[in-house]
């Protein structure tokens, strides 16, 4: 018989088990907050999920969910009625659960009223006024932190990374002054995202927290125009470059630059701003991510709203093509973001890559070429596209959007930034640990220090560099530190029925809605009722069965009750014997011991539900259910 290869625990083992909270880049204990929600304690849920998080009410709208993606919950296997495996279940609906917290409590809130949704007489118990929301936050100062002497700090860039900063600067003891060159702060976050995702309410109701800190906003302000970077220098402490990746690539086709050909950051952001855009009715959108998804929705519902003002698009008279290289299977687009736009009427054409841009005499745009994408990644997961030239095909139009991807524009370090080395035009060299440049006082934040990434990552980019310009500027060291504890629950219990709920569709507004209103949100959000039914579908991850080896009778009763099968007691003479097993056998029972003679009781954690039936058939009491958490503080030295 092979032998079983197992997995023996890390000291930080338990930590790594909540698998939401160790996967957002900002450490968000999302299984925290979802459980709050479960048990009805939404003040607390809300607290939670805003501690770290300056964003949160944004992220409950448009975050990627890099929590969804890591959630134990879509591991454990699901049955039929039979009990035959039917594939993994899916996970906790994360993000709609923080954006239905946010909305009770976040800033965004207005009165009771605009979140009623079923229940009578519910008033939130934290005042939304951003000026009660900063004294909140500055409590969080409590004598752990040296502050700085209020040195000045200027932010190029007021998306999400430049104003994560400037948060966390101010309750640094810091004066931030942000330069953001739109006319309206947030970057990508206001011009980028469509109203339908992330309403503009929102985001102002979350900057004004941020303002309410003491931070220094100044729109419509162009480094290299208005104000020289040598000028920062000279006036500010220190400088941070966050202006993002926000220009569209090309990709030099033939007929590219001419009249009817767009970059889709670039549509977006005249959408946003309300800028006239003359796009016409036949339209090919280049792409296959969000901000592709973005362009084609966005476009459709200008199209549906002006030439019809009905609820529907109407048959024949437009069309919004997007092409993409990938498959629809390795389309790097959300999935929610291909099937909303399948609902909405978006063609997809899979598989394509474009060749040029064909035009009539008078230089209007007729049509893009394409040919067949055999293969987009070799066999290394690298970018590698191999087409087929033979089989082309010409997608008729009038307009081509390019969402292909950005870069950032850093023409401004010409006066003043000459020592901020780029190791290519527009990325300079970054120090990964630091986020600091090749110039003293200079760092980076956002897009500039690791490519284009989800929102968190940028949130997660700026708080780092605010913590790197604290210590430039203090000489003091801020230290991080992980404080994990243990408690012992002597009667946990589980909501009855958890393990068999399938996840709750957040609601969503008819695609003949959506079209008619082109700024009308697509998800409504979640009730009371069906926000706490998908909540209590969380396994409670921080919540695990305890061995204790000593009581344990190995009478296999916990492997027998168990559900999903997650627990085998097993001889240790049969595991592979691995060094670090090798080391834990020796610890436990000396370097001597007899395997033949000691079991072992091998969990699977993909499969473990937490539901402590194991525990409830213990004869020994050698079972116990413990919770474990932990937090991060910072001091300084």
């Amino acid at each position: 018989m092979t032998p079983l290869r197992v997995e023996v625990p890390a000291e930080a083992y338990h930590q790594e088990l909540i698998s939401c909270q160790v996967a957002c880049p900002v450490h968000t204990d999302a299984r925290g907050y979802v459980r709050a929600i479960a048990e009805g304690r939404f003040e607390d849920a809300y607290l939670i999920a805003r501690g770290p998080n300056p964003f949160a009410s944004i992220c409950g709208r448009v975050c990627g969910a890099p929590c969804e993606a890591a959630c134990r919950r879509g591991k454990v296997p699901r049955v039929d009625d039979d009990g035959a495996f039917v594939g993994p279940d899916r996970p906790i609906a994360i993000r709609a659960l923080k954006r239905f917290v946010c909305e009770l409590h976040g800033p965004e809130v207005q009165s009771p009223h605009s979140v009623l949704r079923g229940v009578e007489n519910y008033a939130p118990a934290i005042a939304a006024n951003a000026e009660e929301m900063a004294a909140l936050l500055r409590t969080s100062l409590d004598g752990r932190l040296e502050p700085g002497k209020g040195e000045p700090v200027a932010i190029i860039g007021a998306g999400p990374a430049g104003l994560s900063a400037a948060h966390d600067l101010a309750l640094l003891g810091f004066k931030p002054v942000v330069f953001e060159i739109e006319s309206v702060p947030a970057g990508m976050l206001a011009i980028g995202i469509p109203a339908y995702r992330l309403p503009r309410a929102v985001i102002e109701k979350e900057v004004d927290v941020i303002r309410a800190l003491g931070v220094d906003i100044r729109c419509g302000v162009a480094v290299g125009r208005d104000i020289s970077f040598s000028q920062l220098r000279r006036e500010f402490a220190a400088v941070i470059l966050a202006v993002g990746a926000k220009s569209s690539r090309s990709l030099g086709l033939p007929g590219e630059h001419g009249p009817g050909v767009f970059g889709g950051v670039d549509l977006l952001r005249s959408v946003s701003l309300g800028e006239p855009v003359q796009v016409g009715h036949e339209v090919v959108v280049v792409g296959g991510g969000n901000v592709a998804y973005d362009v084609a929705r966005s476009v459709l519902r200008q199209i549906a709203y002006d030439t019809a003002r009905t609820a529907a698009r109407l048959a024949g008279t437009s069309r919004v093509t997007l092409v993409s290289l990938e498959s629809l299977e390795e389309m790097p687009a959300d999935t929610v973001e291909i099937v909303e736009g399948d609902e909405e009427g978006v063609e997809r054409l899979n598989g394509w890559g474009p060749v040029a841009i064909e035009r009539d005499e008078s230089g209007a745009v007729t049509g893009v070429r394409f040919r067949r994408c055999l293969r987009v990644y070799d066999e290394n997961r690298k970018f590698s596209p191999l087409y087929d030239d033979n089989h082309q095909k010409v997608v008729p139009c009038d307009s081509v959007m390019l969402a292909v991807g950005q870069a950032p524009s850093l023409g401004f370090l010409d006066d003043g930034g000459g020592d901020v080395e780029q190791f290519r035009p527009g990325w300079p060299k970054v120090d990964a640990a630091t986020q600091a440049t090749t110039a003293p006082g200079v760092f980076v934040a956002g897009d500039l220090a690791h490519g284009t990434r989800l929102l968190i990552d940028a949130v997660a980019s700026g708080k780092a560099a605010a913590r790197s310009v604290y210590q430039y500027l203090t000489q003091r060291t801020l230290t991080k530190h992980a404080v994990t504890s243990h408690l012992t629950l002597d009667r946990y219990r589980r909501e009855r029925g958890y393990e068999s709920l399938r996840r709750t569709p957040v609601p969503l507004t008819s695609p003949e809605e959506r079209l008619h209103h082109p700024d009308a949100p697509v998800e409504t959000g979640y009730t009371f009722e069906l926000a706490m039914r998908e909540a209590s579908r969380c396994l409670d991850c921080g919540v695990t069965p305890v061995f204790d080896s000593s009581r344990c009778v190995l009478c296999g009763g916990c492997a027998d009750v168990c559900p999903t099968l997650c627990l085998k007691l097993t001889p240790l003479s049969e595991l592979t014997q691995t060094q670090e097993l090798r080391a834990a056998i020796a610890e436990a029972l000396g370097p001597e011991a007899d395997l033949s003679q000691h079991s072992a009781i091998l969990k699977d954690e993909d499969r473990c539900i937490r539901c402590a039936a194991c525990a409830m058939r213990c004869p020994a009491d050698a079972i116990t259910m413990e919770r474990v958490s932990y937090t991060t503080t910072w001091s300084t030295q």
